[in-house]
């Protein structure tokens, strides 16, 4: 008998992309084990300037297609989210795959373990990846979780369940680091996560995505919107109740840190440095705490609280490949 409702509604979101590689997307999606009813797909189209939909005609039912005035990728997923029937929810960017027999890992994970609420997974640069056997850690509490792991949270590496995520959505406007704010929230929701170390996400890399554009304008973008998740999650942590706290508090030092880093890296500046120190210093989120979250966060930690070891930062790390 058929079911109403799919097992996993995929949102696809995409804007100015090539139609090729939304169509490579759309086939991975359609090349898993899902039957039709098990599974939705949901293009979200963000005002490009030309619609793909003449291109996409041939998939027929196989998706639903959604065109929406350009607003970003927040509103992006937002859109396709008050939409989505499934029982769980997975992103994917319009021009990344689903490689397919590391997500049917994921989703037998999701058919078989009834309690799971959430599937951590990892990603991949390399389209050639190939992975047969795969090991997960024990189910524990997203609070427990984000208490003692420390996590990529990129939103396409998480496969959940819709009921879970409750009225959480992405804040429109915030398109560096989007991922960051809504992730937590969702494990912090979670009483059973699930990672697992397949590689399920093919990422492409080029250079029209967001990330890669470096003129002045954008990195200064890209840090602003950065503080921006930072002071929200950090505002957020004061409300959580006793056992959530450490958790979020441990994931805002990190990204903290992820934003000095960046702001290095990206700007090559001592005064830019300065200036952003110091708008941190006014909000009580520098220094770092003293924290054995991980060895590169002491080590960095150590390093950036004086003056003498940010000028030795700002010398060496740009000359340094950075680890994933």
């Amino acid at each position: 008998m058929k079911e109403d409702k799919p097992l996993v509604s995929f949102i696809l979101t995409c804007y100015n992309l090539p139609v090729d590689l939304i169509c490579q997307s759309i086939d991975s999606i359609l090349r898993l084990s899902l039957r039709p009813f098990e599974r939705e797909i949901i293009v979200v189209d963000d005002g490009s300037d030309t619609s793909p939909m003449n291109d996409l005609l041939r998939y027929g039912s196989d998706i639903v297609y959604v065109r929406k005035d350009n607003g970003g990728i927040s509103t992006a997923r937002n859109q396709g989210l008050q939409i989505a029937r499934g029982t769980f929810i997975q992103f994917v960017d319009g021009d990344d795959n689903l490689i397919q027999a590391p997500y049917e890992h994921c989703l037998d994970i999701i058919r078989y373990q009834e309690q799971a609420d959430v599937v951590l997974f990892d990603f991949t640069r390399d389209a050639t990846t190939r992975m047969s056997q795969f090991c997960d850690a024990e189910p524990i509490s997203g609070s427990e979780l984000l208490r003692t792991r420390n996590l990529q949270c990129s939103v396409c590496c998480c496969l959940f369940r819709q009921s879970v995520r409750g009225n959480l959505t992405f804040t429109p406007g915030i398109s560096y680091g989007e991922d960051e704010e809504f992730t937590p929230q969702l494990l912090l929701r979670a009483s059973c996560v699930w990672t697992t170390d397949a590689k399920a996400y093919y990422y492409r890399q080029h250079e029209a995505s967001a990330i890669h554009q470096t003129d002045a304008a954008h990195i200064a973008m890209r840090l602003d919107q950065n503080l921006i998740v930072i002071r929200h999650l950090n505002q957020l942590s004061d409300r959580l109740p006793a056992a959530d706290k450490p958790g979020m508090q441990r994931r805002v030092a990190q990204l903290t840190m992820d934003y000095l880093y960046n702001t290095i890296m990206l700007t090559r500046s001592g005064s830019a440095l300065s200036r952003r120190i110091d708008e941190l210093t006014a909000e009580g989120l520098f220094p770092l705490p003293d924290k054995d979250y991980s060895a590169k966060y002491t080590w960095f930690r150590r390093i950036v609280n004086s003056e003498k070891g940010r000028r030795f930062l700002l010398i060496t790390l740009p000359h340094l490949k950075r680890e994933r």
